[in-house]
């Protein structure tokens, strides 16, 4: 006999998975976030919607949820298994290289923007220094399920997003215990318990990390031997359960442990296996927390302070936005662009504002009216993310393409131009600029040029198709033209008129196979490289390597490859010599040498 309680549990599962089905393929179809249609739903089904309907339609108890402290654990199950994902793509080197930005940037962040919005509630509202001040910290707090999965980890926005946060995630615990301190019936053990809970999480994440630098190679390498996925799966969430439930006995955050269980993980070989079993858990995760956030919104509540909440909403996130880019800014770490859009995506309070918030409830700071207006203000706030993330997108943009273009009036000597910035461009300008060479990048795609821009690339806008663009590259004094567009006519074109218009200036094309490389030299290329060949080669010699094959032959027969697709390339040009710029030239107006 299925008991009340099972039922019930089921059916929340059944609401939250079938939202899941109907909001991802949907929002998908109109080019939509799903963060939005996750909350919409929750929303619907939640207390306020569908939800407070069942005592007249008891049918609707199959559809809808009753309370969010229903499916309060699937939202901290959500938020955990979000920051494992996250973990899995980062690296403990990676943390290393960005302890200045977490430890700087980040708790000057928390701590100003903690202190601006308690002195405003201070002197706005009726509260004590300690409710202002704890409220103001929790208001600072920015959401790590929304914004890592909007902004990433490997962008200049999302890595200055990521430092912050994660400093953030850290400060948790400290933040809840000095609420608690705080309380009118706090007693004195309180400053001892923290001291105890921060060397205990010290020891206890040193250890998870010593233990998973021995351990865990052998146990997804028993994973590997069987080729079973389940057992990859199986795993990994053992491990993520592990590390939470370890960090949680000593009064730290599960999110710290699950953070750290996919950081383990990242550092062996296996990252990318377990990455690609457990994406599909990312986007579930994440819709279940935003399906709780949506059921935290009473709309007859919304209703009746709609002018406060409001105000509230756009205090927060205008104090929040302008702090986090000033910092950013004036530190000198990224670039103005970069900085307003970080400022915008961190501009939302947190759904550790509403843990923070329950403390001080809890410690009895603030009066469960207070909590309640700043519950509804936190849930707001979480609902527009994406679009203060789109919001900032823009801005950022125009404020690089106005910055960048004033920039690129400059037009040092000897550069070398590249045309098209995609993941070839990508790597020729790094390779440039590592080398220190100057160089400038053109691409017709704006956000491709912002979002290069961003991360501090020399790139213009130019569509290269249309008549008299060449021109204004500043090619006169360039020392060489690199064309890495995906089309290949369009090269062709492009290396007809340069050679004519600058016989002597070198031209190197990405070509896609011999017979385009030998097009490209007919058109006056002076080196065409075949984007096949090198990954071809280095699948060969991987294959070859891993059959027992010894090193030596295997690189004599490369050698060989090399040598037959260079004369096949040659052939296919009409070309009797190795390429070079004049004898190109040369071949290309018909004349012999």
């Amino acid at each position: 006999m299925v008991s009340e309680t099972e039922t019930s549990l089921i059916g929340d599962a059944l609401v939250v998975l079938g939202a899941a089905g109907i909001v991802i393929p949907a929002f998908a179809r109109f080019r939509l976030p799903p963060v939005i249609g996750f909350i919409l739903v929750g929303l619907l089904v939640g207390p306020s919607g569908l939800g407070s309907l069942t005592g007249d339609y008891p049918w609707l108890r199959h559809v809808t949820i009753g309370s969010a402290e229903e499916i309060a654990l699937f939202a901290e199950l959500g938020i955990v298994l979000l920051l494992f994902s996250i973990g899995l793509e980062l690296s403990f080197r990676r943390l290393w290289q960005l302890r200045k930005l977490v430890f700087g940037i980040g708790a000057a962040e928390l701590g100003l923007g903690g202190l601006i919005l308690g002195t405003a509630l201070l002197l706005l509202g009726d509260l004590s220094p300690a409710a202002a001040y704890g409220l103001g910290i929790a208001l600072a707090l920015s959401s790590t399920a929304l914004v890592l999965p909007i902004a990433g980890t490997k962008s200049a926005v999302g890595k200055s997003a990521f430092s912050m946060l994660l400093f953030e995630d850290l400060a948790l615990v400290p933040i809840i215990f000095i609420l608690a301190a705080l309380s009118p019936t706090a007693s004195g053990d309180s400053a001892e318990l923290l001291l105890t809970t921060l060397w205990q999480g010290v020891v206890v994440v040193a250890g998870l990390a010593i233990g998973g630098w021995f351990l865990l190679p052998k146990i997804f390498a028993q994973a590997a031997r069987a080729k079973d996925p389940e057992l990859f799966l199986a795993a990994s969430l053992l491990v993520v359960i592990v590390a939470a439930l370890a960090t949680a006995a000593v009064g730290l955050s599960p999110i710290v442990g699950a953070l750290l269980a996919g950081l383990m993980i990242a550092e062996t070989e296996y990252h990318n296996e377990v990455e690609a079993i457990t994406a599909p858990f990312k986007g579930l995760a994440l819709g279940v927390f935003l399906i709780s956030v949506g059921m935290g919104l009473n709309l007859k509540t919304i209703a009746a302070l709609w002018p406060q909440l409001i105000g509230a909403v756009v205090g927060v996130v205008v104090v929040k936005a302008v702090v986090t880019a000033a910092l950013l800014r004036f530190s000198g770490v990224v670039r103005r662009g970069t900085a307003a859009e970080v400022g915008l995506l961190m501009a939302s309070p947190s759904e550790t504002t509403l843990i923070v918030l329950a403390t001080a409830l809890q410690a009895q700071l603030i009066s469960r009216d207070t909590a309640e207006f700043w519950q509804l203000v936190t849930a707001i706030g979480l609902t527009i993310t994406p679009l203060l993330a789109r919001v900032g997108h823009d801005i950022a943009r125009r404020i690089e393409m106005r910055t960048g273009d004033a920039q690129s009036e400059e037009t040092p000597e000897g550069r070398t131009v590249i045309v098209g910035f995609g993941r070839v461009g990508h790597t020729v300008a790094e390779l440039l600029r590592e080398h220190g060479r100057p160089y400038v990048a053109v691409d017709a795609d704006i956000d491709t040029v912002a979002a290069a821009r961003r991360d501090g690339f020399v790139v213009r806008f130019a569509d290269v198709a249309r008549p008299g663009s060449l021109d204004k590259l500043g090619i006169d004094n360039a020392k060489a033209i690199v064309l890495t567009m995906d089309d290949p006519v369009q090269q062709l074109r492009m290396t007809r008129q340069l050679r004519q218009k600058y016989p002597e200036l070198p031209i190197i094309s990405r070509a896609r196979d011999a017979d385009h490389a030998g097009a490209l030299y007919q058109a006056g290329a002076s080196d065409a490289v075949p984007e096949t060949l090198e990954s071809s080669l280095q699948l060969a010699e991987a294959v070859l390597i891993d059959l027992g094959v010894a090193m030596g032959p295997v690189i004599a027969s490369i050698h060989d490859v090399r040598a037959k697709m260079r004369q096949d390339i040659m052939t296919k040009g009409k070309l009797d010599h190795e390429p070079r710029i004049r004898r190109t030239r040369r071949h290309a107006t018909g004349s012999d040498s």
